[in-house]
């Protein structure tokens, strides 16, 4: 499968909106206008996996912190992204069902961890359901226990990568 992994722009903010309706239930997805917010606002954590003849199918972002756990008030108001945050924060990894099992989500995780040691970071953080425990710990990511996170009424677990 060839494709590219780039930052997203805010012409890609229809397909974007319309994966994320895909990969998640509504009550958890993230609406067009905060993607637009978050294009916006962090543009520099915000990558997409584009095939070759330009179908967006899978991307991550998320904002950067001092945070050493992702807060749902993270989610709602990009006024607390902190670009010289110690922590980058992934709020949501995201492949069409059609490309999952390739490896993209891999792939897209893998630049994400290797732009934020770049950038000095001291780790990642992001929640999880239970199910994508194992496969964050795959990176290395920690299970830090349950979350208190509440967003859309699930039960999420907190975990950190750490680089040091």
């Amino acid at each position: 499968m060839n494709y590219q992994i780039r930052n997203a722009t805010l012409e890609d903010l229809d397909a974007i909106t319309a994966v994320e309706a895909t990969c998640f239930p509504p009550a958890e997805a993230a609406d067009k206008n905060s993607f637009q917010l978050r294009i916006t606002t962090f543009p520099e954590s915000f990558f997409l996996a584009e095939t070759m003849d330009g179908e967006i199918i899978g991307f991550i972002n998320g904002c950067m912190t001092n945070e050493t756990v992702l807060k749902d008030e993270l989610y709602h108001n990009v006024s607390l992204h902190n670009p010289a945050g110690d922590y980058q924060t992934i709020f949501g990894l995201d492949v069409l069902p059609a490309y999952r099992r390739q490896g993209i989500a891999a792939d897209l995780m893998n630049h994400l961890i290797e732009i934020s040691k770049k950038r000095g970071k001291k780790g990642i953080i992001l929640t999880c359901k239970d199910h994508l425990i194992h496969y964050y710990e795959t990176f290395g990511y920690e299970h830090q226990g349950i979350s208190n996170s509440t967003h859309g009424g699930a039960v999420w677990n907190d975990m950190t990568l750490l680089f040091y």
